[in-house]
């Protein structure tokens, strides 16, 4: 409850008209549904709430409420059998903007060993942003357009879902809560499962849902303090691990990490055979035959093809019958093969020690052998220049972040102010061939003149790369606003150097043809050093060809700067 409201707005949750709003009446009129109980098993305003009647026996002493049957809820209690709670962060989707920040949802665990067997509280829209226009989901997701709505529901289901089919690793943080403290969040998603609240993309989203929880678990402690005008799921964790309530973590690779694991472990051609089994241009017979491949690139050929068949059908690349006859083909044959070495994918960075989501920056510089000053503010949340400890490789977005500079020439100018800005430079491979892509809509003053002008460009192209570097080419469509609309169009060409985690490179050259029939050259290169998990020193050189009054000018600006998170 935020001001005296609450922040359900289904009606079945409430016993008075205006339980929403007036929590006095809510209280009263749940004191009478508790006391004065008109029938006595599932349907008992008691076994629909059991959280409130737990608070109210704990704060006001209550023992005389009348004795009700809950059989619907003592049989989920004894399923989930519930003892601790795991905090889960599946990273960042690479080619879904609506779930490039990751995600996090609760984990109870229970007595049993498997975690498999274990349960998931989730909060999520109501929504399929797959099925919807990405505009229109993105826009009803930021202004209330969708419902979110409490979900209680397997874990591997969830895991099935991140994991294998939206490619995503999977970080499980356990938590410092007791079994008393675990239960009664049970009692508390029990009376939530199946109603809705109005979701909001920044603010009352999947995270926002996910503290009031652990809060519901232990009073004591204060999670929303941390967070002022947008919820950020990573962030969730880290106000987690600054509360102190984070005992360990685990990492759980997605299908495509594995996938990229087998890739590095075949040659080329024998990543081209679990390739074709999988599309059956090859038999499982005939690739059994073959005579020039020897028995431990047999098996991770067969293990690659099954790991790529399970991803192909989770996709729905195919039917089920074809899928279960392929997959039992291949799982006979690689059991004939006997036993394999072990496959060892090493656990990547922690995002839990990523740099923080706001961004201020200070720097100085030289323009054209004239001193600058910098100052910028980002509240969220990374860009590809920053440290990608801990983010998803090749992965950018920033909303509202604004870069000012004073000189001699001026006394305040905007260097940037970019609305939004995304870009998914997805590495290819065998196994997946994705696009990428960047998007920008913002200020900036990139152009022929030296003023700073209203910006869109969406565009697509291709990057490779291995673990120490990636390279991409773009082709970037743009619009923008001078006296009139000015389109244009950029080629760049870019590597980024990251295979070292207190140090990045980023080069970028781009050539712009504009419908004016002119043309422009644009290059950035920059070195960053990350200092600390928060504290990062850039030095970055800007060349941008313009021209003035017909005239060709060379602008080349030089800038140091510092960059703190929090």
């Amino acid at each position: 409850m935020v001001d005296g409201e609450s922040e359900i707005d289904d009606a079945d949750f409430f016993f008075a008209e205006n339980g929403k709003t007036n929590a006095k009446d809510e209280l009263d009129a749940t004191l009478n549904a508790f006391l004065n109980e008109t029938q006595l098993d599932d349907n008992a305003s008691a076994c629909r709430f059991p959280a409130r009647k737990a608070w109210l026996k704990e704060k006001l002493h209550i023992t005389e409420f009348p004795q009700v049957s809950c059989v619907d809820y003592d049989e989920i209690l004894n399923r989930l059998s519930p003892t601790s709670a795991t905090l889960v962060f599946p990273s960042a989707h690479i080619n879904s903007p609506a779930s490039m920040f990751g995600h996090t949802f609760i984990r109870i665990n229970s007595k049993y060993k498997s975690k498999l067997l274990a349960y998931a509280i989730n909060y999520a829209a109501d929504a399929n942003p797959d099925k919807e226009n990405a505009t229109v989901f993105a826009l009803k997701g930021l202004f209330g357009g969708y419902y979110g709505k409490y979900s209680l529901l397997p874990y591997y289901e969830k895991l099935k879902e991140y994991r294998d089919t939206e490619k995503r690793d999977i970080w499980e943080y356990d938590l410092d809560l007791t079994q008393s403290e675990v239960q009664r969040m049970v009692r508390h998603i029990w009376e939530l499962n199946g109603t809705h609240s109005d979701y909001y993309f920044f603010t009352q989203n999947c995270s926002y849902n996910m503290l009031w929880f652990l809060e519901a678990a232990r009073p004591s402690i204060d999670l929303h303090k941390y967070f002022n005008f947008a919820v950020i799921p990573l962030e969730t964790v880290h106000a987690a691990k600054s509360e102190g309530i984070v005992t360990s973590q685990h990492y759980r690779p997605s299908k495509r990490t594995i996938l990229l694991k087998y890739e590095s472990l075949l040659s080329s051609k024998n990543i081209a055979y679990s390739k074709a089994l999988v599309d059956e241009n090859l038999s499982v017979e005939s690739f059994m035959l073959e005579k020039n491949v020897s028995p431990q690139q047999r098996k991770y050929i067969l293990e690659a093809a099954i790991e790529y068949l399970e991803y192909s059908f989770s996709q729905s690349e195919m039917k089920k019958e074809d899928y279960l006859k392929l997959f039992y083909a291949l799982t006979r044959s690689r059991a004939t093969l006997g036993k394999s070495e072990k496959l060892t994918i090493t656990t990547p960075p922690n995002p839990i020690n990523s740099h923080r989501a706001i961004r201020a920056r200070a720097g100085f510089g030289y323009r054209d052998n004239q001193p600058v000053t910098f100052l910028g503010i980002r509240p969220a949340y990374h860009d590809l220049e920053d440290s990608s400890l801990g983010f998803l490789r090749g992965t950018q977005i920033e909303f509202l972040d604004l870069l000012l500079s004073t000189s001699d020439k001026e006394t305040l100018a905007v260097e940037n102010a970019t609305i939004i800005s995304i870009a998914s430079l997805t590495q290819r491979s065998v196994f997946f061939s994705s696009l990428s892509w960047r998007m920008k809509l913002g200020w900036d003053r990139n152009y022929l003149d030296n003023e700073t002008h209203f910006t869109t460009t969406l565009g697509a192209g291709y990057s490779v790369g291995n673990e120490y570097l990636y390279s991409y080419i773009l082709i970037d469509p743009l619009f923008y606003i001078e006296d009139t609309l000015v389109g244009g169009v950029g080629s760049s060409i870019g590597v980024v150097v990251d295979g070292y985690d207190f140090m990045s490179t980023n080069i970028e050259a781009t050539y712009r043809l504009y419908t004016n029939a002119q043309e422009q050259t644009l290059l950035k290169i920059t070195q960053s050093f990350r200092l600390s998990q928060n504290i990062q020193v850039k030095l970055k050189y800007d060349y941008k060809e313009r021209v003035l009054q017909s005239i060709k000018s060379d602008e080349q600006t030089y800038k140091a700067m510092l960059n703190y998170y929090f």
